[in-house]
């Protein structure tokens, strides 16, 4: 996991732990789902490192719920 896809991915989601559960649920559909990227990229990237990048760019986004809100 590149450490500078990480920072930025948490300025977006501040929660390391959402951060943690997103990533997770994504890459779960991107290698056993069989989900495309969202993101296009020359360079070979690690599910995860494309999960973050995701993040990263808008392009995946969560809801929390009812329960963990209040």
């Amino acid at each position: 996991m590149r450490e500078e896809y990480l920072r930025q991915a948490n300025k977006v989601v501040k929660d390391p732990n959402i951060l943690i559960n997103v990533v997770s649920r994504r890459v779960h559909q991107l290698q056993h789902e069989g989900m495309e990227p969202l993101v296009d990229t020359l360079e070979k990237l690690a599910p995860e490192d494309i999960a973050l990048r995701e993040i990263i760019e808008g392009k995946l986004s969560f809801e929390l719920p009812d329960d963990l809100l209040q």
